[in-house]
């Protein structure tokens, strides 16, 4: 089922079949530098448990560019707490998070596509006052991406995220409408 679609780019619900594109894309080292870690390879256990549970807030999709799979993303709404801890009181905040798996599709401005058609459907659609993402600050590919679709670093998070056995540090970015 298509969540939207921007020219050539189609969003679409995660499906059972895909749990195989995500095994490979998530095996490749040079798409877990940044995603998942190195480290921290999947298999279809792994990918089942990890993206397919019984129950969230989350709405998991297969990235298209001329009917090809390309890449995932996920967007969500953020939980109260979370909201609470950034400061977002009662406004209505989405998470997102992606990574384009198929390496020959880097570096084409699929990723800024796809940013910047997610952040219109999470506004309009779903009526978000801003979207954050929280990558790691040594993602610099990622930052310029999200950087040229609007996005903004609003605070330093100091040892955020475990990736590839240290802690790293993030920046928590995001879109306001």
């Amino acid at each position: 089922m298509s969540i939207f679609q921007n020219g050539h780019l189609n969003v679409r619900k995660l499906e059972i079949k895909d749990k195989f594109l995500l095994v490979k894309w998530l095996s490749d080292p040079t798409v877990l530098e940044f995603y998942e870690g190195r480290d921290n390879p999947m298999d279809i256990e792994k990918i089942e448990k990890a993206f397919y549970p019984a129950e969230d807030d989350e709405v998991r999709c297969i990235v298209e560019v001329d009917r090809h799979e390309v890449g995932y993303i996920q967007f969500y709404p953020l939980e109260e707490e979370t909201k609470r801890k950034y400061g977002y009181a009662e406004e209505i905040v989405y998470g997102t998070d992606q990574f384009i798996g198929e390496v020959a599709y880097w570096n084409k401005g699929i990723g800024t596509l796809l940013v910047s058609s997610m952040v219109q459907f999470l506004t309009e659609e779903k009526k978000a006052i801003r979207v954050v993402m929280d990558p790691q600050t040594r993602n610099k590919r990622a930052i310029r991406c999200y950087e040229k679709c609007g996005f903004k670093k609003v605070k330093f998070l100091p040892k955020n995220e475990w990736h590839e056995g240290e802690y790293q540090d993030c920046w928590l970015m995001e879109y306001k409408r």
